[in-house]
């Protein structure tokens, strides 16, 4: 049997990540694709792709 968990936690991770990425692509660009990785990866859980 499936557990429904709450996908909340995953859009908040997801948009932490998106914050990250967006600090690194101004900040630091040569980290940008650090963060990519989380921000992808929990969209993905979000949406329940994963």
């Amino acid at each position: 049997m499936e557990v429904n968990q709450s996908r909340t936690k995953y859009w908040v991770l997801c948009f932490l990540w998106l914050a990250i990425l967006i600090t690194l692509l101004v900040v630091y660009r040569q980290f940008f694709w650090l963060a990519l990785p989380g921000t992808v990866t929990y969209f993905a859980k979000a949406m329940d792709l994963l």
